[in-house]
């Protein structure tokens, strides 16, 4: 979950960098380290100054000073979490056209686990999820370089590209006896965040999927239950709302979505260290009417998927239908730095209502069906509800709910159960 921190003062970057990298590339070539006394601030820099000399005057080839003190810095923060990074101009612009819903790739959320490079999920019609790139799949190699230990910007930066180029991503999982390689043709992705249809217009009943939570979603979401409405020529009886394979996005987006089917109480808290908790809530105005929901999760439901989840979940306001989530409760702030890279740095975690942590965790479904197995040529089933022919079991359960075959009760909209 990513927020954007303009406001950010960088001054004291300004101030203190420069005059860090004069001091370590004036240091002498081979000194003796100095007795030096911990307990002042900063000291430790030292041994990086003195590494950053030793590497610059003696090193077999000749490197760049930017080149070495790029390398430093995002070492630094790869070894926070795997959330934590430097990203690189190119790489943060990519990342910026990502949340406006238009940018060229291959449409794939990762994560690093350890030294690897994960999929969290592949965007939805995007030239990952057509190729049947799932979520889970652990990316080994990418146009044959190994990614083991990569740093996940480099790896982010490798898979971006001009439309039309292709990239080959080697991917390895259970149920692949060796990786397989995917040849992908990097497309214009232009990730329309929230698609609908009617499933039963003479029981009411609505389907909604939401790709992802970026700039337009909540807008977006509010259009379709009003399209769907419309083409129902009355209110919505029952809506299955499907967060499955959406890995995040823009919290305040996540808030918004959440706040249109509660009425009060607390939506998500975040804290972070040293500060007071912030706790968005919810509020009357513009709440949907209630009726019964039905939110699928999945493995590659992530992060804004599992704050909306969670707190529909804790106010008994949705059923939540599906497999374990991914678990990332985390928030990450983005600061712009000088040179046009940006540092994206974790600096809270995130709460659901009953102050439940999903970090590492999840969102545990309240009626678990594992995901449907992949067709024959890897891509996921889509489900009965979708076309004649598929296979979906979790979005045939939700239908059957809502049909009443179990019965779903709504909560009163922001009332904890």
């Amino acid at each position: 979950m990513t927020r954007y921190d303009p406001w950010m003062d960088r001054s004291l970057l300004r101030l203190a960098f420069p005059a860090l990298v004069a001091a370590i590339f004036s240091a002498p070539p081979a000194a003796a380290a100095p007795h030096h006394d911990t307990s002042q601030p900063y000291r430790s820099l030292d041994v990086l100054a003195e590494v950053l000399a030793y590497i610059q005057n003696n090193y077999v080839d000749e490197l760049k000073e930017k080149d070495l003190v790029q390398s430093a810095v995002e070492g630094m923060v790869q070894r926070l979490d795997p959330h934590s990074m430097i990203l690189r101009p190119e790489v943060y612009r990519a990342m910026r056209d990502e949340t406006s819903g238009e940018f060229d790739g291959v449409g794939l959320e990762v994560s690093q686990t350890g030294d690897e490079i994960v999929v969290v999920a592949p965007l939805g019609d995007s030239p990952a999820e057509r190729a049947g790139i799932l979520s889970g799949d652990r990316i080994v190699a990418i146009d044959g370089a190994p990614t083991k230990s990569m740093p996940i910007g480099e790896a982010t930066r490798r898979m971006k590209g001009t439309a039309g180029t292709q990239v080959v991503i080697a991917i390895a999982r259970p149920t692949l006896r060796e990786p397989r390689s995917f040849v992908l043709v990097r497309d214009h992705v232009r990730t329309t965040s929230v698609d609908w249809r009617v499933i039963d217009k003479a029981a009411g009943t609505v389907y909604v999927r939401m790709r992802v939570f970026q700039d337009r979603s909540d807008r977006e979401l509010r259009q379709a239950l009003d399209g769907a409405r419309k083409q129902l020529g009355g209110p919505i009886q029952g809506l299955v709302l499907d967060l499955r394979n959406n890995p995040g996005g823009l919290l305040d987006q996540a808030v918004k979505v959440a706040d249109r089917f509660l009425s009060k109480g607390v939506i998500v808290s975040t804290e972070s260290r040293g500060k007071k908790p912030e706790v968005e809530e919810a509020h009357e105005k513009d709440t949907e009417p209630a009726y019964p929901v039905v939110l699928l999760v999945n493995r590659g439901s992530a992060s804004a998927s599992e704050i909306v989840a969670g707190a529909l979940q804790d106010h008994g306001r949705a059923v939540v239908v599906g497999a374990q989530s991914y678990g990332k409760g985390s928030v990450q702030t983005v600061v712009e730095l000088e040179d046009g890279s940006a540092l994206k740095l974790t600096v809270a975690k995130y709460y659901t209502p009953n102050h439940r942590s999903i970090q590492e965790r999840g969102i545990t479904p309240d009626v678990a069906i594992a995901d449907a197995p992949p067709a024959e040529n890897g891509a996921p089933q889509t489900g009965r509800a979708g076309g004649p022919g598929r296979l979906d079991p979790q979005l045939d359960r939700a239908v059957d709910l809502l049909k009443g075959a179990k019965g779903v009760k709504a909560g009163e909209p922001g009332a904890n159960q």
